[in-house]
């Protein structure tokens, strides 16, 4: 019983991301970083996905004999493929302590670093 309480004690227990030591401590500020920046992304995207979606409804934005995708579909493909690009990248900079404890804060960081420059990118796409 007493160790259940520590346990959940010890899940509960903030972390100072500023100040942490700990490889573990480490890797879950990395894990918290990159939450927040993909809340910024998906925020973003649901953004620029609402203008996308505004020309794609303007008379004139398909002209006749265009088959490409719409606005919308063109970015909905695009944000598919940036995820997977993403995600295997990140995996292979991991490899750089490939088995080590510090793997994991290696893609987190560096997905979290992409997440930020894709917010970017949705950024200029939208107000250009």
């Amino acid at each position: 019983m007493i160790l259940l309480t520590l346990l959940a004690a010890a899940q509960t227990q903030t972390i100072d991301c500023d100040n942490a030591v700990t490889q573990s401590a480490m890797t879950q500020c990395a894990q918290q970083s990159f939450a927040k920046a993909d809340a910024l992304l998906n925020a973003e995207y649901r953004q620029t996905m609402a203008i996308m979606r505004k020309f794609d409804a303007e008379p004139g934005s398909h002209p006749s004999g265009d088959t490409r995708p719409g606005y919308a579909a063109a970015l909905t493909e695009a944000q598919r493929a940036w995820v997977a690009f993403r995600d295997a990248h990140c995996r292979t900079m991991g490899y750089q302590m490939r088995g080590g404890s510090a793997e994991p804060m290696l893609v987190w960081g560096c997905k979290e670093t992409l997440t930020r420059d894709r917010t970017e990118q949705l950024i200029d796409l939208r107000k250009n």
